[in-house]
């Protein structure tokens, strides 16, 4: 077989993308590619035409006709194999078959082409090998980046060793120092026994690495020795060691003034969760009144594949800032909570604040009514706990279906509480080794990509909701359609889920009185929601 071209062309014979494997001009493949579609005879079931020069092996290409040219002398029946292998690298490399995409794509499609084809005779190579090829990973070369990771590791290790080597050694001249301060810091400064009347004390300087430390004396006398040498209180010189040690090696684990500091306690600024800034950003923020409540629930989820749940954890906290002194002795009254959680919902207030009665509205309040809430200061004042099978969430549920060695998956998501908005959620769905999806059908406020690194399809849903809150539009439920090759249903499992939502999963909130200056925040979060 003797390939001429493999060409992408429209209907009307424009050409979209060709690669000619053997001398040709562009005036001559363009003329090759026009004449084609006038030589296709209407309801024809042959996917070959010839002219008394080439041979045009084509198959359509939803609005485009991909086909290879060859000569009249050419093996027909390895021809339509090779037309077949063109079509599925098109097919795997495009999401969408038309002709933004394939220009999008079109230099490695070219590529993948001069694998299949070299000098118009077909090589022997599959769509996987192909796929190996322009991935173009060595073995040589991971084995390099693992040795340069090692070399790197060893060298922060070392790095720590000599750190500690010199911590330990300023710490010996601490305590050598603080030994003998009774003598030699006393005559320095000008403390020490048998001196009358005032004597200013010098100011402590360090020294540098050209002049030695010199201490004020009220009696210098030149027959006495000094109780200590001030080599030993260089600090200067350490410090120039230890900052070429770290120059040397990137300074990447500790800074020269790390190690140099004294180990005196100091005060540490409060340490704030990565998710914080994460959920602030993502919901709607609330502006905090004189009266401002937050509820944060965290919420834990494994569910079974075939339907049901495996195993739920709710974890929930309420805390209360009272801004203006007014009204530090606010009585907070909470609506009922959701039903369907029963008495294994378990409630726990904070000691100072009063239990809640039996068969009673619950209320906030502070154990002793004298007492008033701390003005500007945050209280958790209650704190609950779920552990069950409640399903009213959101769930997922992938339905498989396999055919010739090709899964096709379907996903749909349904919002069934209806007082929870969602926010940036992700489904991931894991794909096996060497396959890649090719999704048909999502909602068009939602887009899916691809993650490399961790073969997963990520469908990322900005938001949500069932649309009765405000105008726009109801996403409470959407379904995602793809196909991957493969036939193992359980490589796309488990399927991780992360969001956000604005709500309360127990339904915990104050009651609908109108009170002036009242605002809350109620944010659920993720820590781990899967289905297995």
């Amino acid at each position: 077989m003797v390939v001429l071209a493999a060409s992408i062309c429209t209907k009307g014979g424009k050409a979209v993308l060709s690669r000619q494997f053997h001398p040709m001009t562009r005036t001559r493949i363009e003329s090759l590619l026009a004449t084609f579609p006038k030589l296709i005879p209407t309801n024809s079931q042959h996917t070959s035409v010839e002219t008394s020069e080439v041979r045009y092996v084509y198959q359509p290409l939803e609005d485009l006709y991909i086909l290879l040219i060859t000569n009249k002398a050419s093996n027909i029946l390895q021809d339509i194999d090779t037309l077949h292998l063109f079509a599925r690298v098109v097919a795997d490399m495009c999401k969408t078959p038309d002709e933004r995409e394939i220009h999008r794509v079109a230099f490695e499609l070219l590529s993948a082409f001069d694998e299949i084809v070299s000098l118009g005779y077909r090589e022997q190579v599959s769509l996987t090998q192909v796929r190996s090829i322009l991935e173009m990973e060595s073995h040589e070369e991971k084995i390099q980046e693992i040795i340069a990771r090692n070399k790197e590791a060893e060298a922060k290790e070392e790095l720590k060793r000599r750190a500690r080597q010199l911590e330990m050694q300023r710490r010996e001249q601490q305590m050598r120092a603080a030994a003998l301060g009774g003598m030699g810091i006393g005559s320095g400064i000008g403390i020490g026994s048998g001196i009358s009347g005032y004597s200013p004390i010098t100011r402590f300087e360090a020294a540098s690495e050209a002049s030695p430390i010199r201490t004020a004396s009220p009696a210098p006398s030149a027959s006495r020795q000094p109780a200590f040498k001030s080599g030993g209180m260089k600090l200067g010189s350490k410090k120039t060691r230890q900052a070429e040690l770290l120059d040397a090696l990137g300074g990447e684990v500790l800074s020269a003034e790390e190690i140099s500091a004294p180990s005196t306690p100091g005060i540490t600024e409060p340490h704030v969760p990565a998710t914080a800034s994460v959920i602030k950003s993502s919901l709607p923020t609330v502006v905090p009144e004189s009266i401002h409540t937050s509820i944060k629930e965290t919420v834990t989820v494994a569910l079974l594949r075939e339907g049901g749940v495996k195993s739920l954890k709710l974890v929930g906290e309420m805390s209360l800032l009272v801004s203006d002194p007014q009204f530090a002795h606010i009585r907070v009254a909470l609506a009922p909570l959701a039903p369907g959680l029963g008495t294994d919902l378990q409630l726990k207030q904070h000691p100072n604040v009063a239990k809640f009665a039996p068969g009673t509205e619950k209320v906030i309040a502070l154990k002793d009514p004298s007492k008033a809430f701390q003005v500007g200061q945050a209280l958790g004042v209650l704190k609950w706990r779920y552990t069950g099978d409640d399903e009213s969430y959101s769930t997922c549920w992938p339905s498989l279906s396999t055919t010739e060695g090709t899964c096709d998956v379907n996903i749909e998501y349904e919002l069934e509480n209806e007082h929870l908005t969602l926010y940036d959620v992700v489904i991931s769905i894991p794909l096996s080794t060497g396959s890649y999806p090719t999704v048909s059908t999502h909602p068009p406020t939602s887009t899916w990509s691809f993650n490399p690194t961790n073969r997963t399809l990520e469908w990322n849903i900005p938001r949500i909701s069932n649309g009765n809150d405000d105008d726009m539009e109801s996403t409470r439920s959407g379904t995602l359609e793809f196909s991957v090759s493969g036939d193992d249903l359980g490589a796309f499992f488990p399927v991780q889920v992360n969001f956000v939502a604005q709500g309360s999963i127990a339904g915990v909130e104050r009651s609908t009185r109108v009170e002036v200056g009242f605002s809350c925040e109620r944010i659920v979060s993720t820590d781990s929601y899967q289905v297995v």
